[in-house]
């Protein structure tokens, strides 16, 4: 098994297609199929099907998939690693995020690290909090920033700091005729939440939610189930329900002037962001200068 067959074998996985994943290995499409084809030979089983509209793994693929990732990845470590011997304070660090939080104290972290280290190149990629941790796995990314730790084996966690999660609703909200400070002037009004049992990157925070209305006897009101941030905040500018959202997510919102924050301090909470990285991977002095200046310099709220 050669390490072109597994690279093959997770480009065209990546791309759905063996004429794009030829393109970005810069070979032919038969090159490319030959490496498939003797990839498959050496497992004894077809890793593709090949359908009318393309192409999708087989179940010996699905299976196959992570391991080849990880094989991959270890040989970007084993490069990174070399490298680094002729590498004081430079090379590049590929860090993904969710989107909220590159409008949070943290983006005054990494202007500090830039101007600190100018010599070190800094790839931001945001995504989901579970896309964070995929691009992590993959070694797509040498670090990752986001909500709740990482359950997953492979992935170490370090607390950045805890954000505040605030309960808003529109700015002009029928449900009020006065600004409520008590959870039982919450009593019935629906709540703009994320699906439980999804295993998406909201569920945590669907989770959280309901904690918070279990705790103060608000279990009986409406839930508007929506699996996305942003369709939740419109959904509660438009004056739906209420929700209860991390700070740095409504920032925009708060400025523009759609929503307001109830002052409800008891169902008031915080969120932990983390700071992930595989743990076996091997961490540039670089990487491991800013995993540093992420981990000491914010404080949890």
């Amino acid at each position: 098994m050669e390490l072109s067959e597994i690279e093959a074998f997770i480009m065209i996985n990546r791309e759905g297609s063996f004429t794009r994943a030829a393109e970005l290995l810069h070979v032919s499409q038969p090159a490319v199929s030959r490496r498939i084809e003797l990839l498959e030979r050496e497992l004894a089983t077809p890793l593709f099907e090949r359908l009318p509209a393309g192409i999708r793994l087989t179940e010996a693929g699905q299976a196959f998939l992570p391991y080849a990732q990880r094989v991959a990845a270890a040989m970007e470590d084993g490069i990174a690693a070399v490298r680094a011997l002729e590498e004081d304070e430079r090379g590049t660090i590929t860090l993904a995020l969710v989107g909220t939080l590159a409008s949070t104290q943290l983006t005054t972290h990494l202007q500090t690290f830039h101007k600190t280290y100018p010599h070190v190149q800094l790839k931001l990629h945001t995504a989901r909090s579970d896309e964070v941790s995929t691009l992590v796995q993959q070694g797509d990314a040498h670090l990752g920033l986001r909500y709740f730790a990482d359950p997953h084996p492979d992935i170490q966690s370090q607390l950045v700091l805890n954000e505040p999660l605030l309960v808003i609703s529109a700015a002009q909200s029928r449900f009020f005729t006065e600004t409520p400070g008590d959870p039982a002037a919450l009593s019935y009004i629906p709540w703009v939440t994320f699906p439980i049992h999804t295993r998406s990157s909201g569920e945590p925070f669907a989770r959280l939610l309901e904690r918070q209305l279990t705790r103060y006897e608000l279990d009986n009101a409406e839930r508007l189930v929506i699996d996305s941030l942003s369709a939740q905040k419109r959904l509660i500018e438009a004056d739906f329900g209420i929700g209860l959202l991390p700070a740095s997510s409504i920032e925009e919102e708060l400025r523009l002037g759609t929503v307001r924050i109830l002052p409800i301090a008891g169902l008031q909470t915080s969120v932990p962001v983390m700071a992930i990285y595989r743990r076996q991977a091997y961490l540039s002095r670089a990487s491991r200068l800013l995993l540093t200046m992420l981990t000491t310099t914010s404080h949890p709220q």
